[in-house]
């Protein structure tokens, strides 16, 4: 029996909640995200602003100049945190199989309900429309990735002027004819590299790479070669698998002004570190991998992470690697826009440390807990590092 897949996708999710909360913006130019004047960057837009040509990631002060009349609102990113859980609580009363991509996108397997998976997908889209007032498209078929390719040309053919809302349905057995005319790009795992690479052996289209033999394309690319041919036609075998486990917890900020200065990107390595630390107690968790991510004042951005010997939650840990990395990629006095500071590669907090440094491991932990009663019952502001306080001397 086919499956029956959905990929459900909440159209311009910030503006349509902060739509919501006040009625007047809807129909006009608006932007969520920073000011302008203080390096803010575009987290979603209106419609009416795409227009003007502006777009998510985009930098504040080039959207303005884009369209001058642009309003700019400030993110609320507890607000959506709170709409998207009620929506996908929705999801969830309808099928245990929810596979959460973000915070406004979700993939839904309901092979074993009884009705056809259209009838479903508009059910699904009324719902949604009207118990929380929020617009949603949907792509429809027999997989993960023509539901999700289905999803985007519904949407592109929609049009842009204003929220989509819309359903494209990939018939079982239609699923390469469907992909056959769309670019190589659409597919998953085709970046612009390879879709140039494609396009120098004559590959231009998703039908012109379904026609290609697998021991050419696994010759010319490896295994991912054989995984984009499979996709070219059509299969994708993956489960919708619910995911309820973080994969990495990480903070970082993005500095007002250009930074330079080796102690202030320190110290703010230092704070970045510790929230995560603190984080990962919270959560009981231990990581294994920590990454440091940085942008330079041209926007070019790079991450660079390593495993450790054993995993840990401990601020200092965090700090000191995350810190090691920096000076391997960093030039002193090359101005620093962005930088972050993240721990991945789990493992619970309960597991047995190593006997070595069992003890210092167990002092630490007393002492970060500590200071974490503090923090959460006082606030950060009541207990801090002394570097931080002879940096203000």
């Amino acid at each position: 029996m086919p499956r029956k897949i959905l990929h459900l996708d909440l159209d311009a999710f910030f503006c349509a909640v902060e739509e919501n909360h006040d009625p007047s913006l809807r129909g006009k130019a608006f932007a969520i995200g920073g000011r302008p004047d203080q390096r803010g960057v575009v987290a979603s837009c209106s419609y009416a602003a795409r227009r003007f040509g502006v777009r998510s990631a985009l930098p504040m002060s080039q959207a303005v100049r884009l369209c001058p009349d642009l309003i700019i609102r400030p993110a609320r990113h507890g607000v959506y945190h709170d709409v998207s859980v009620q929506v996908m609580a929705q999801l969830d009363a309808l099928t245990p199989d929810v596979e959460q991509i973000s915070i406004d996108e979700a993939f839904l397997d309901v092979t074993l309900l009884r009705d056809d998976a259209e009838s479903i997908a508009r059910r699904l889209q009324t719902l949604i429309n009207t118990e929380f007032n929020l617009p949603c498209s949907l792509g429809v078929a027999t997989n993960k990735l023509v539901a999700k390719i289905a999803n985007n040309i519904g949407k592109a053919k929609a049009g842009k002027d204003s929220p989509p809302n819309a359903i494209l349905v990939v018939a079982p057995g239609e699923e390469a004819a469907f992909l056959a005319p769309l670019p190589v790009s659409e597919l998953w795992g085709v970046g612009p590299k390879t879709a140039e690479q494609l396009q120098r052996i004559g590959i231009r289209t998703i039908g012109d790479l379904a026609q290609r033999g697998a021991a050419d394309m696994e010759r010319r690319f490896g295994k991912h070669g054989t995984d984009m041919l499979r996709h070219a036609q059509g299969i994708d075998e993956r489960p919708v698998q619910r995911d309820d486990e973080a994969k990495s917890i990480s903070k970082e900020t993005t500095f007002v002004h250009d930074v330079s200065d080796a102690e202030q990107l320190k110290r703010v390595l230092r704070g970045l570190s510790d929230e995560v630390g603190r984080r990962l107690r919270r959560e009981g968790l231990r990581g294994t991998t920590v990454k440091i991510k940085l942008r330079w004042a041209d926007f070019t951005t790079l991450t660079r992470q390593v495993k450790l010997g054993q995993p840990t939650h401990h601020d200092n840990v965090i700090f000191e690697t995350a810190w090691g990395l920096l000076l391997k990629t960093w030039t002193p006095g090359r101005p620093v826009r962005l930088i972050g500071v993240g721990v991945s590669d789990f493992e619970t907090a309960s597991i047995q440390q190593s006997l070595w440094g069992e003890e210092q491991n167990a002092e630490q932990d007393r002492l970060e807990s500590a200071l974490d009663y503090l923090h959460d019952r006082f606030g950060r502001g009541m207990v801090r590092r002394a570097s931080d306080m002879l940096d203000e001397e």
